[in-house]
């Protein structure tokens, strides 16, 4: 997660899915550095470097991510990047692919909050399409896949909309600055770094047997 602190009210959006991965890769590697260490000896602890990029990744990749709703805007914790769209900046929330954040220079998309693809709304029930945002709706009612609540990008989609639609209608937000409001990107080079290092230790265990 991003370091800075977000003032007022936060609301923080892991899909629960993710959450399963994540615990899934770290028994794995778990599993697999107790069993080296039962049948190979201590000594052979220096080769799990691939059960550690495993378990770094299964961090990374599924338990990090977040959607955060903030009163300054919406923070996508990406693995490689945290990127901070203030509510000044924001011209569109599309699901599409993906919750992702449109501004009037670039698109930011959310690992965090996937859409379910085309064959997402086959399963759709009633509720799931009522009650959403004013904006969520297209022509005749319609509401894409991603959309829906049953869904992580929908989830995340009306955390957002809902908090953007509130502070439009109170008038905190000032109309044109969308395109002279900058959006904050950070990169996670400690992470990338990380990920290089274990992969070469584990290319050297690996060709080392």
């Amino acid at each position: 997660m991003s370091s800075a602190p977000h003032a007022g009210t936060v609301e923080i959006f892991k899909a629960r899915t993710n959450a399963w991965f994540a615990w899934l890769s770290w028994a794995v590697a778990a599993l697999g550095i107790v069993v080296t260490a039962v049948t190979a000896g201590p000594a052979a602890l220096a080769g799990t470097a691939p059960l550690l990029l495993v378990a770094f990744l299964g961090w990374q990749l599924f338990w990090m991510p977040a959607v955060v709703v903030h009163d300054g805007g919406v923070t996508l914790e990406n693995p490689f990047r945290s990127i901070h769209v203030p509510w000044e900046a924001l011209v569109h929330v599309d699901t599409r692919f993906a919750l992702t954040l449109v501004t009037a220079r670039k698109s930011y998309v959310a690992w965090a909050a996937p859409a379910p693809g085309i064959w997402g709304g086959r399963n759709a029930r009633p509720e799931d399409l009522r009650g959403l945002p004013a904006t969520t709706y297209g022509p005749g009612q319609s509401v894409r896949p991603g959309d829906l609540k049953s869904t992580d990008s929908g989830q995340a989609a009306r955390l957002v909309r809902e908090r953007w639609h509130g502070l439009v209608e109170s008038g905190e937000l000032a109309a044109g600055d969308a395109a002279t409001t900058p959006v904050k990107v950070t990169y996670r080079w400690a992470a990338a770094a990380v990920v290089v290092l274990l992969l070469a230790a584990s290319y050297w265990s690996v060709a080392a047997r």
